[in-house]
């Protein structure tokens, strides 16, 4: 595997304009009939010390309710709450106080993000974000409801936190 100057400058700029190592594989062999295996052209790339673009992910976290008939991921023996969006959750300051939300670590099996609240009557519950965007609410406590105030103040904060976390 020898390459001369001009084809290493060509593989930098097809690496810079995004091509996949698969990519410059196949245009090593169609442009300079050049047979190299995956690995030759990933040691080529490494010897050159350019990196090839990644695609930005996309950190775009849904917390309206959305109609899907896929499952949602519950806690054994609770039901969740798929709460309605509210654009007054956007105009509310920064979290009172009154409502404390954590983020789990680790997210519960089933979740993209969950984690942890509680309310200003000091009764607990999980929440969590499925795959689709939804936002499950499950009460520590059976049959519990959040006070109606809290709700609004409850996206806030958790907006907030994942904010904080690069959500």
């Amino acid at each position: 595997m020898t390459l001369d100057d001009t084809q290493k400058m060509q593989v930098t700029v097809w690496i810079e304009q995004g091509l996949k190592l698969a990519e410059i594989q196949k245009r090593l062999e169609t442009d300079f009939g050049l047979r190299l295996t995956y690995m030759e052209v990933k040691l080529l790339v490494s010897d050159l010390q350019v990196l090839p673009k990644d695609a930005e992910p996309s950190r775009i976290v849904n917390l309206g309710a959305k109609t899907s008939s896929a499952p949602s991921p519950t806690p054994p023996g609770a039901e969740p709450e798929v709460m309605p969006p509210d654009d007054m959750a956007a105009d509310l300051p920064p979290a009172a106080g009154r409502v404390k939300v954590s983020v789990d670590q680790i997210a519960r099996a089933g979740a993209v993000v969950s984690g942890s609240v509680t309310f200003s009557d000091g009764k607990q519950g999980t929440w969590f974000l499925d795959q689709t965007g939804r936002l499950g609410l499950a009460p520590a406590e059976k049959g519990y409801r959040p006070p109606a105030d809290d709700l609004p103040e409850f996206q806030a904060a958790l907006e907030q936190e994942l904010a904080r976390m690069g959500y």
